[in-house]
């Protein structure tokens, strides 16, 4: 019953990491988005930072469907390998942008391709922000469920 339990946190702790990378990557997005449209923080006005508010959790709803495949593969094989340093968060993250790059230009709806280098790296570089906030969340622990298994005793000899 405690491994089942022991399962059910780690499985918890995954799913809360899982929305941490998905609200990091939507608000790296949404930084990088008011920057490439020329909004610095000087011209802080309220409405913009209310609407911040509403898009950050919003967009990362869609960062979280759209990623959910590759990502679970990515954690996956991470916490069977236990996997727990952050540049193999950060690359996979990467990865896994890529991955959802590479469904969309199969997708074959020309309005949904990205082709815009910038936009390209964005979204690149918005999953390696989210693979760095799920090793924060999560990924430091990967693979802990195992250390809980039972040592069988080793043959006793004289």
């Amino acid at each position: 019953m405690s491994r089942f339990i022991a399962y059910l946190i780690r499985f918890a702790v995954i799913l809360l990491g899982y929305i941490a990378a998905s609200l990091a990557a939507s608000a790296f997005l949404n930084i990088l988005f008011l920057g490439s449209l020329g909004y610095t923080p000087d011209q802080a006005h309220p409405t913009a930072t209310a609407s911040l508010y509403f898009s950050i959790p919003f967009v990362a709803l869609f960062v979280a469907y759209f990623a959910f495949m590759p990502a679970a593969v990515v954690i996956l094989a991470a916490e069977t390998l236990g996997r727990r340093d952050w540049l193999f968060y950060a690359i996979a993250g990467g990865g896994v942008a890529a991955a959802f790059l590479g469904f969309v230009r199969q997708s074959g709806d020309p309005d949904f391709v990205v082709t815009d280098t910038s936009a390209v790296l964005a979204v690149i570089g918005s999953g390696m922000v989210g693979g760095i906030f799920y090793w924060l969340a999560a990924g430091r622990w990967a693979g802990s469920w195992r250390e809980s298994e039972p040592v069988s005793p080793g043959p006793s000899g004289s």
